[in-house]
């Protein structure tokens, strides 16, 4: 994971960069880089001023902590996030990771920084043999069709 500096919403020190847990964790949480509200019924994107580097054949999913969706009603709004690597560097954000919440009940939420609230897992993937894609990226979030 890489900081971005050039487009920091926070301070670097601000930001703590996802770690695993603990020595057979598969997935890396993300920390909450300052206070967040989650209004009531609502989504809010919560920028991360991270991106991710990775090969050509990797994929990063991204997750709510499953303490989030159980026992706060926070869900990640596309369910998964899939950060292809292709991502970034992207002309339209630069691939930063945004993660957009939606809190699922009627109470507004209050996140605090440093919060751990999504898991981020690396995967290799396959393609299939008559796979002919040539198209590259050129934007950021849902720039894919």
């Amino acid at each position: 994971m890489l900081i971005k500096e050039e487009l920091l919403t926070y301070k670097k020190e601000d930001i703590l960069l996802p770690q695993r847990a603990t020595k057979h964790s598969a997935g890396y949480d993300f920390y909450l880089p300052c206070d967040v509200v989650l209004k009531a019924n609502k989504t809010t994107k919560v920028k991360t001023n991270l991106k991710a580097y990775m090969m050509e054949d990797e994929v990063l999913f991204l997750f709510i902590r499953s303490s989030f969706a159980i026992k706060k009603g926070i869900t990640l709004t596309n369910n998964v996030g899939i950060i292809d690597s292709d991502y970034f560097s992207n002309e339209d954000n630069d691939g930063e990771i945004i993660a957009c919440l939606t809190n699922n009940t009627a109470e507004d939420i209050y996140l605090k920084k440093g919060d751990r609230f999504i898991q981020g897992i690396f995967l290799k993937y396959l393609t299939v043999d008559s796979d002919t894609s040539t198209k590259l990226r050129k934007g950021g979030i849902g720039s894919t069709k």
